[in-house]
C-alpha cells in the first residue's frame, strides 16, 4: 500500500483488547496502513473464564484470549505499540494523536477507531484481583451467571444501584439472591422494594464493612455487626467508560459516557469510529469483536473517500442512520 503524501495512516486504533485487535486483524488482511496503540490495561484481562465465546466450549480466560489475539497479529507483523493516547485533535484531512512520552511526534491518521473500553468500579475488598481470578467476585452475570445457577448469590451495589442486576440474576439463575450496599445507605422507595419482593430478592440494609475468605471460597460479608454468607458475589457498582478522547471532539454519548454510533460504528464525529465497551450497547467480548469487524470493513471501504466529503455524522445519527 503506497504511503500518502502527507504521511497519514489509513487508521489509528486506540486500545488492544478484543475489539482493537480484531479491528487490527481485519485491517492487516485488507492491506491497510494503520497503528495500534495500547496502554496495557484491557478489561478483558480480568476475565477468569468466558463461556459465551462460541468456539470454546470449555471456556476461555481473558488473559489467554488476548495472548492468542496478539499471536495471531504477529503473523501479519502487527504488534501493539505500548503507550497511552493523551490527546486527539482533528484537522480537515486527518486526526493527530499524541502518545505519552512522544508528544513531539503525533500519529497522523485519516480515521480513528476507539476501542478504549471501560473500567469497572471496583469494590474496596481485600485481595480483589485474586478473588476475581478465582471466580469468587464477578462482574458480569450475562457472562458467567449460568455457572452460578442455583447458588447463594450476593449482588453488591451502592444504595439502590445494583437493583436491576439483582433482579436479573434472580429471574434468570437463582432464587437465593441478596442485594447489598457498600459505602452508602440502602435507600429504596416502595416501588423498588415491591419489585425486589416480586422476584424474591432479599435486602441487607446496612453497608458491608468487610469481606472474609475461608480458603477457596467467600467466608462471609459483615454488615452492621452481622455476617452474611454467599457462594458468589457480583459487583454492580458500575463502569467508567473511557470515552474522553471522543467527547473532547464533541462526539455524542449517553449519560454513562458511552458513545452513540450508527450501524457501521461511526460516531457523530466524521472519521471517528467506536467499538466494544466504549460504544453504547451490550458489553460482551463477541459483541466487541463484531463491532470491530463492521467498523474495520467500513474504514477499508471508505479509505479512498476524502474525509471532508463524508456525510455529517451528527445529522446522520439524528436521522437514525449513521453509516
Amino acid at each position: 500500500m503506497a504511503e500518502r503524501a502527507d504521511g497519514a495512516l489509513d487508521c489509528l486504533i486506540v486500545g488492544a483488547g478484543p475489539a482493537g485487535m480484531t479491528a487490527a486483524l481485519y485491517l492487516a488482511r485488507f492491506g491497510r496502513r494503520f497503528a495500534l496503540v495500547d496502554s496495557g490495561s484491557s478489561r478483558a484481562d480480568w476475565i477468569p473464564v468466558s463461556h459465551n465465546f462460541p468456539v470454546s466450549p470449555d471456556g476461555l480466560g481473558g488473559r489467554e484470549m488476548l495472548r492468542r489475539q496478539r499471536e495471531n497479529l504477529r503473523r501479519y507483523d502487527v504488534a501493539p505499540r505500548v503507550g497511552t493516547v493523551t490527546a486527539l485533535r482533528q484537522t480537515a484531512e486527518s486526526f493527530l494523536a499524541e502518545v505519552d512520552g512522544d508528544a513531539d511526534r503525533p500519529i497522523r491518521a485519516r480515521r480513528v477507531l476507539l476501542a478504549t473500553g471501560a473500567v469497572d468500579e471496583e469494590p474496596a475488598l481485600p485481595n480483589l484481583r485474586d478473588a476475581v481470578r478465582r471466580g469468587l467476585v464477578r462482574y458480569c452475570p450475562i457472562c458467567d451467571g449460568y455457572e452460578a445457577r442455583g447458588r447463594r448469590i450476593g449482588v453488591l451495589g451502592r444504595g439502590a444501584r445494583g437493583l436491576g442486576e439483582a433482579i436479573f440474576v434472580a429471574r434468570t439463575y437463582s432464587r437465593d439472591v441478596t442485594l447489598l450496599t457498600t459505602d452508602a445507605p440502602m435507600e429504596l422507595d416502595e416501588d423498588q422494594r415491591a419489585r425486589l419482593r416480586e422476584h424474591g430478592v432479599a435486602v441487607v440494609e446496612e453497608p458491608i464493612d468487610a469481606l472474609l475468605f475461608e480458603g477457596d471460597r467467600i467466608g462471609a460479608l459483615r454488615a452492621g455487626g452481622r455476617e452474611h454468607r454467599f457462594e458468589v458475589l457480583y459487583s454492580a457498582l458500575g463502569l467508567a467508560v473511557r470515552s474522553d478522547l471522543a467527547r473532547g471532539l464533541g462526539a455524542q454519548h449517553d449519560d454513562t459516557g458511552a458513545l452513540l454510533t450508527g450501524r457501521h460504528l461511526r460516531t457523530s464525529v466524521r472519521g471517528l469510529y467506536a467499538a466494544g465497551d466504549v460504544a453504547r450497547g451490550l458489553n460482551q467480548v463477541v459483541v466487541a469483536m463484531g463491532h470491530a469487524a463492521v467498523a474495520a470493513t467500513d474504514i477499508h471501504n471508505r479509505c479512498e473517500v476524502p474525509t471532508q466529503d463524508e456525510p455529517d455524522g451528527a445529522a446522520a445519527l439524528a436521522e437514525g442512520g449513521a453509516g
